[in-house]
């Protein structure tokens, strides 16, 4: 199998769409259970948050599916295949993240029982900061939402025949009708399960055809798959040791420690104790999908190692290697293929639907009820009716990602570049009770225009290949005739050398002396978002003067207090 060049792969049979749709068909029923069961729910906080009554367990599962999400499933070994295993260091990322976000941002969150985490930018600026921070937010998760259902869609649809719009609606549909039915605990209540079956699948397959485990890892290390000891600080290089722990911690600390989505389940436990085990325990469950999809990426590369399926024409985008395979070594097991495709779609549902949900939540507390006096009944069927309609505007939004092209991936790179600034926000309102509104408007915005800035300009002039590093592929085991050339220029994001770049009033030196920080490595994004808002934070809160400051806000918002009364909290 890894000497010779697969045959091009067929579509789907009738037993893996009967896998693939009796997974849909389950998460639509989860929903209509909680509806019919659990008639309790008379207000928005109830939909919301689940009436706080959640214990750690089925809240851990949710926060580790929540953006495990089928770009996750595709991506992750597509990584590994390409630039090598040194992903496996986010392991050290998600340890961070947990330890940050369960002793600094939960006692304050939970403590505070807020609903919405930007009610808390009100409580500790104002207004203005609050719905800034809301409108943010609402602008990344639609836009991030939306790629999260037509990515997978269009890769599985060019490499197992999958109707495209069939598979973006349904996914789309079904978790907009589940979130809207059954509200945090149907989201809470994930497909975890499937999405670890369809990563071990694979593994078990392709150990089994390489001949064993050690075959799979001798591959990976011959090709230079296996280059987790690199600690170069350049902050230049894509991934490195301290890219991957320094800067994805910050991204993921973003995600956990501030981010509705995963606020929103935690502070439905039933206490602060069960809210940091939830945490804790879903650390567990990151690991096992990080682990599995990084080996299914060294499997990826050790069946392929001599006929590389992107370079040969078989696949026009990276993201379609895993699906490819899938298809390849699964031919002779129908269902298998329809078991795959199920895990990378019970990531995005998961990943949807708690979108949608905590855009529902934000929009409620946020937008609606602080200006319009409505009663808990009434707000209650709002945050169903915002469900509904931001269900409609994600599936909208990748009928828009189709027309992208290569924008594609600059949305996806939002979602950091947005986090950072709000995480640095967050952080200034917590940990410095000097900070005032001026600063932290002043920090916001400067964050976000810096981190765009950067962004933006490495869509524009992407970093170069030295800085990427992408691992060699071959093709001198392909025994087919393909009629399409070998695309090595999509193995990155198309470049041109800064010299070749023209253009009027000299503005090519200005190009040249900036391109540096357009090489950035993505994972700093968020990092750099983050301090810029701090200090500039920082500063204007002290040139605006902090006289007296302390006393005009409750300290329950700030860190030392949470930690003053935290353990009272957990005997609670």
């Amino acid at each position: 199998m890894s000497g010779d060049a697969p045959l091009r792969t067929s579509s789907f049979v009738m037993a893996d769409y009967v896998v693939f749709a009796l997974m849909l068909g389950v998460s639509a029923a989860v929903g209509v259970y909680y509806a019919c069961v659990d008639k309790s729910p008379g207000t928005s906080g109830e939909f919301l948050t689940g009436g706080r009554r959640l214990t750690a367990l089925p809240v851990s599962l949710s926060l580790t599916a929540s953006f495990m999400s089928a770009i996750t499933v595709l991506s992750n070994p597509a990584e590994v295949y390409r630039y090598g295993a040194i992903l496996g260091f986010y392991t050290l990322s998600y340890l961070v993240t947990m330890l940050v976000t369960s002793e600094l941002f939960l006692p304050v969150f939970y403590k505070l029982a807020i609903t919405s985490t930007y009610e808390y930018l009100e409580l500790r600026f104002n207004r203005a900061t609050r719905l800034l921070g809301t409108m943010l937010f609402i602008v990344q998760t639609i836009l991030y939402t939306g790629i999260v259902i037509y990515a997978p869609a269009l890769a599985l649809n060019q490499v197992t025949g999958m109707n495209l719009w069939g598979a973006v609606i349904s996914t789309g549909v079904v978790c907009t009708f589940y979130c809207t039915v059954g509200g945090l605990k149907a989201v809470v209540w994930t497909d975890l399960g499937v999405m670890m079956a369809g990563f071990l699948s694979v593994i078990v397959r392709s150990v089994v055809l390489q001949g064993g485990v050690m075959p799979i890892i001798s591959d990976s290390q011959r090709g230079g798959r296996l280059n987790v000891w690199d600690f170069d600080t350049n902050p230049l290089r894509r991934h490195t040791f301290w890219t991957v722990t320094v800067g994805g911690s910050f991204v993921w600390i973003s995600i956990y420690g501030i981010n509705q989505a995963q606020v929103q389940r935690y502070i439905s436990c039933k206490s602060l104790a069960h809210a940091r085990l939830s945490l804790y325990i879903n650390l567990f469950g990151l690991w096992s999908i990080l682990l599995c999809s990084v080996f299914a990426g060294m499997c990826l590369y050790s069946v392929y190692k001599h006929c590389d399926p992107w370079s040969s024409g078989q696949v026009s985008a990276s993201d379609q290697l895993m699906p490819y395979l899938v298809m390849d070594i699964f031919r002779a097991y129908p269902g298998l293929p329809g078991l795959f495709v199920a895990a990378a779609y019970s990531g995005s549902l998961s990943t949807v639907s708690s979108s949608i949900n905590a855009l529902a939540a934000v929009t409620v507390e946020d937008l609606i009820r602080p200006y319009i006096r409505l009663s808990e009944k009434q707000l209650s069927w709002i945050s169903k009716g915002m469900s509904l309609l931001y269900g409609f505007l994600c599936i909208a939004m990748a009928g828009l990602a189709s027309l992208m092209g290569g924008i594609l991936q600059a949305a996806i790179s939002i979602f950091g570049i947005i986090g950072g600034p709000l995480l640095g926000l967050f952080t200034l309102g917590i940990l410095c009770p000097w900070a005032n509104s001026k600063g932290a408007l002043s920090g916001l915005v400067s964050g976000l225009v810096v981190s765009l800035w950067v962004g933006i300009g490495a869509q524009i002039y992407p970093p170069p290949p030295e800085m990427t590093r992408p691992l060699p592929l071959s093709t001198t085991g392909c025994s087919f005739n393909s009629s399409n050339s070998f695309n090595w220029t999509s193995l990155v994001f198309p470049t041109l050398p800064v010299s070749t770049i023209t253009t009027a009033n000299g503005l090519s030196c200005s190009i040249s002396v900036l391109s540096p920080w357009y090489s950035l490595s993505y994972l700093y994004f968020s990092p750099l978002g983050t301090l810029i808002s701090i200090c500039i934070g920082l500063l204007v809160s002290v040139f605006t003067g902090t006289k007296h400051l302390y006393s005009a806000f409750d300290p329950r918002y700030l860190y030392k207090e949470a930690v003053r009364r935290k353990w009272n909290q957990d005997s609670c």
